[in-house]
């Protein structure tokens, strides 16, 4: 079945019911509007919390549906979401569905050329955007613009039709277009190891299997309310919360990460499932011990499920969160966007004494590891990660040769390397991929390494990942100078201002870069030299 019928259910069974809640702290007026969250919404002032019950999230989702089909989008074409987390966000997902067209959320962190590339690179007939985009949007070239965009917002964008305006004027009857698993869904976008996107291609069983794996793990029942602060467009949040859609349990947008903000947040919406990076979590317990935060000042006694995925997660992490929170289950999922998400493995709350693994494979997921020649390995014998289940991607669109490296005979083939303990539990080793997570966003080091290529007295360079206590990896960049040539930090420093912040190395080595016989970096030599100094940094400062 497709996934909108979840929705539809939904808004049956429960249509007063609240399905969604945002609250954005930074727009109320005082901290004690914040704390008891009294600010109400007025046609003069937005209000920074709004829900939404099951029946307005269904009715809006088919206004969307009908404006887009009376606009001329077709079953089978594709409209991209530029959005923020916000109270539209999920209607909007779910009208492009009801279309029977492809929704294709972008990364809100995107460049104007990142965003034109996704664009062409799946064929987009629509994109619908926020008033973050307008800039990033208004800068794309004619060539580069689909035939259809949508703004959401109160500005006035010449360039684009007011999306809420016109779905006000549209019916809220269901579009009527029949669905199936089969029907393709969604486009995601991953990268490999050069840093260029791929489209991952969805369909609806995929969506609807991701909904039951993560309901399987988690228990999810109407009662449970679900905080969700990551970001809608990643696999990770929405297969989350798709657990919660399955049986109409509640879920909070959280548009802000500061520490105060997700205890209060969880304290008064009753929040009982939190799924939380490695960053944020840090951040909350740095808080409690410095004494910012009191855990005296809010009710946590709901909270039952705090779980972590998106990178590698300390387990010294999880014995201080555990000591802090002893009523709390704690679950690591790993996944990746070509898994739909999250939970094609998993640690499952039962099993504390593995911390540290990622666990087993998850429900309606197999699991293998497996040698150079596709034969499994022996137990600790460290291998590649392959994965088998329905949530599986049916390609990467447009890329026949990129699809058939990595699935074969029905297999996904991660690029994670890992070993299988005496137990049958899973534990990574190390990534194919050179990608560096930092704080859940993956940065891709050959895009830093040709932009620093730029200046002139640089030899060579290599992008590598160094172990950090708060977001998981942080950047290094080792450079190798020109003979002669003299660079410092602060230049490094101030060159890469051109470069988004998040993808700034955060530490500058200046030493030779060494490459093998037939070019290639030698990275694991590198990470073998830093990264055993960085662990000894980072435990010399705790």
């Amino acid at each position: 079945m497709p996934i909108t019928r979840f929705l539809e259910s939904n808004a049956r069974q429960w249509p007063d019911s609240v399905a969604l809640v945002e609250i954005n702290p930074s727009l109320a007026r005082t901290a004690s509007d914040w704390r008891e969250f009294s600010l109400v919404e007025t046609a003069a002032e937005p209000g920074y919390r709004k829900e939404l019950t099951w029946q307005a999230f269904d009715d809006r989702a088919n206004q969307i549906a009908n404006l887009l089909l009376g606009a001329g989008i077709k079953r089978g074409e594709k409209v991209a979401l530029l959005l923020m987390n916000c109270l539209e966000w999920l209607p909007v997902y779910f009208g492009i569905l009801k279309t029977g067209a492809l929704a294709v959320p972008m990364n809100f962190r995107y460049t104007s050329p990142e965003i034109e590339y996704c664009l062409k690179l799946a064929d987009c007939k629509a994109l619908i955007f926020g008033p973050e985009f307008i800039e990033r949007v208004g800068a794309l070239p004619d060539s580069g613009r689909p035939g259809l965009m949508w703004f959401i917002g109160n500005e006035r964008v010449i360039f684009a039709r007011d999306m809420e305006r016109e779905a006000d004027a549209m019916t809220v009857s269901n579009p009527g277009i029949t669905l199936t698993d089969e029907d393709d869904a969604a486009i995601y976008f991953s990268s490999g190891t050069t840093g260029f996107p791929k489209a991952i291609l969805h369909d609806h069983g995929a969506l609807v299997c991701a909904c039951e794996t993560e309901q399987a793990h988690h228990g999810q029942t109407r009662e449970d309310v679900f905080l969700c602060i990551p970001p809608l467009y990643h696999t990770g949040a929405k297969m989350h919360w798709f657990g919660s859609l399955m049986v109409g349990g509640r879920a909070v947008l959280l548009r802000g990460t500061q520490p105060e903000w997700i205890l209060r947040a969880a304290s008064v919406e009753r929040a009982s499932i939190v799924w939380l990076l490695v960053p944020w979590a840090q951040d909350i317990m740095d808080a409690i011990d410095r004494g910012t935060v009191r855990l005296s000042d809010y009710d946590l006694s709901a909270w039952r499920l705090m779980h972590i995925g998106a990178q590698p997660v300390p387990p010294s992490l999880i014995k201080r969160w555990r000591a802090l929170f002893p009523n709390h289950d704690y679950d690591t999922n790993y996944g990746l966007s070509e898994s739909t998400g999250p939970g094609a493995v998993h640690l499952g709350v039962e099993n504390l004494r593995k911390v540290g693994a990622i666990g087993v494979a998850g429900a309606g997921w197999q699991a293998r590891i497996v040698g150079d020649h596709g034969g499994e390995t022996a137990t600790d014998e460290v291998g590649e990660l392959i994965v088998a289940g329905r949530g599986v991607m049916k390609e990467y669109y447009k890329d026949p040769a990129a699809t058939a490296a990595a699935l074969k005979d029905g297999w996904l083939y991660t690029g994670d390397m890992a070993r299988r303990d005496a137990d049958g539990f899973i534990w990574l080793v190390d990534r194919k991929k050179d990608v560096v997570i930092t704080g859940g966003e993956n940065l891709y080091p050959v895009q830093i390494e040709d932009f620093l290529r730029g200046l002139e007295q640089i030899k060579d360079v290599a992008v590598i990942g160094l172990p950090d206590a708060r977001l998981g990896e942080i950047a290094a960049a080792i450079i190798e100078l020109k003979p002669g040539a003299a660079l410092t930090e602060a230049d490094v420093e101030a060159f890469c201002r051109g470069l988004p912040r998040y993808k700034r190395p955060r530490r500058i080595i200046f030493d030779a870069v060494p490459r093998n016989l037939t070019g290639k970096i030698e990275k694991p030599k590198l990470r073998e030299r830093y990264c055993a100094a960085r662990l000894v940094e980072a435990e010399t400062t705790r």
